[in-house]
C-alpha cells in the first residue's frame, strides 16, 4: 500500500476499537491539523516504544526501574494487589483507597487462547512474596479472571499468605432490574453490614 493516506488509515485500523471509518476520520483530522500535532504524536509513539519497559519488581510499564510505586517507601509492602493489566492498576490507583504495592500479570489464564501460567508474570510475583501478608486479586469478574483468581489462591494460600478477592456486584447508580443473575448473586454473597 504505497498511498500514504491509505497506509495511515490501514495502520490506525489495526488499533483496538478502531475500524476503517474511524481510521479514516483520524487520518483526515491529522491532515488538517496543525503540522506540530502529527509530529508530536509520532515522537510520543517512538518515545513509548524506546523508553518504556517492565518494572523488574511489579511488571508494570515504566520508564524508571523500579517504577515510582515500587520505589515509594511510604507504600505498604505487606500487601500486593494483583491486576491483569495496566488499566486495572490505573483504575485501582485512581481510587486513592489502596496504598500497597501492585503486580501486573499482563493477562489472565485463558487456555482456549493458549494463555497458561507460563504466559503470565507469575514467576516474578512468587519471587516477591517475602514479608507479604496479603495478596488482593483484582482481576476482572470474567470467567478467565475468576479462573486466574482461583489459580492464584491455590498457588499462594499454602504459603500462609492471605489471598482475598475484590468484591463485585451491582454498580452504584444501576437498576437491579437490568443486572444479570451472576452480578446479583455476587452482590448478595458479598454483602456486608451497614
Amino acid at each position: 500500500m504505497s498511498d500514504p493516506i491509505r497506509r495511515l488509515i490501514h495502520a490506525f485500523s489495526k488499533l483496538p476499537g478502531i475500524g476503517e471509518k474511524t481510521g479514516a476520520r483520524l487520518t483526515f483530522f491529522l491532515l488538517n491539523a496543525d503540522p506540530a500535532l502529527p509530529r508530536e504524536l509520532a515522537e510520543a509513539l517512538l518515545d513509548v516504544q524506546t523508553r518504556v519497559r517492565l518494572c523488574s519488581h511489579c511488571c508494570q510499564l515504566t520508564e524508571a526501574d523500579p517504577c515510582r510505586l515500587c520505589a515509594d517507601a511510604r507504600r505498604d509492602r505487606s500487601v500486593i494487589c494483583v491486576v491483569e493489566s495496566m488499566q486495572g492498576l490505573m483504575a485501582v490507583e485512581k481510587t486513592g483507597e489502596f496504598n500497597g504495592l501492585y503486580h501486573v500479570l499482563h493477562g489472565v489464564l485463558a487456555p482456549l487462547d493458549g494463555v497458561g501460567p507460563d504466559e503470565l508474570h507469575l514467576r516474578e510475583l512468587m519471587g516477591r512474596l517475602n514479608g507479604v501478608e496479603e495478596i488482593i486479586v483484582a482481576t476482572n469478574p470474567s470467567v478467565e479472571g475468576e479462573a486466574t483468581a482461583i489459580y492464584l489462591h491455590r498457588l499462594i494460600a499454602p504459603l500462609g499468605i492471605t489471598v482475598t478477592r475484590i468484591a463485585s456486584g451491582v454498580p452504584i447508580g444501576a437498576d437491579l432490574e437490568y443486572a444479570d443473575p451472576l452480578t446479583l448473586s455476587r452482590a448478595l454473597s458479598g454483602r456486608r453490614p451497614l
